[in-house]
């Protein structure tokens, strides 16, 4: 009979380290908070030019999103409209992604070593039952 991965490995083991790691992962981004400083008044992107710290806000971002959308009702075949909406889109969501904090939350040295223990121990686990065991 084979075992996990179709070698003669443990399932026992495979399964172990599985929930191990599950649980450690699992613990580990629920003591991270997440945040964001995202807004139309907020700072997306940031140009330094001709001695200045100029930055571009969602709002910004907003003008040439509704001049695009505009260019495609009125005729759906400029790409000029094609590239200014999607071209804005991209921005916003690259503004948004690159404006997320992650924070982890204080715990004790024992919450960490628990959680790390977990994690990668489920992870070591695992893999060894992949492994054939030479029987």
């Amino acid at each position: 009979m084979n075992g996990a991965g179709g070698t003669s490995g443990g399932i026992g083991q495979f399964f172990i380290g599985l929930i191990m790691l599950c649980g450690g992962v699992y613990l580990l981004l629920n003591a991270i908070s997440v945040t964001s400083s995202f807004g139309l008044g907020a700072r997306l992107y940031g140009i330094s030019a001709w001695g200045g710290n100029y930055g571009i806000t969602g709002g910004m971002i907003m003008l040439p999103f509704m001049f695009g959308i505009g260019i495609i009702f009125f005729n759906a075949k400029n790409p000029l409209g094609w590239l200014l909406g999607i071209g804005s889109l991209v921005a916003l969501v690259f503004g948004v992604i690159s404006s997320v904090h992650f924070h982890l939350r204080a715990m004790t040295a024992f919450d960490l070593i628990v959680i790390l223990v977990l994690a990668v121990g489920g992870l070591g686990l695992l893999l060894r039952s992949l492994k054939d065991s030479g029987n």
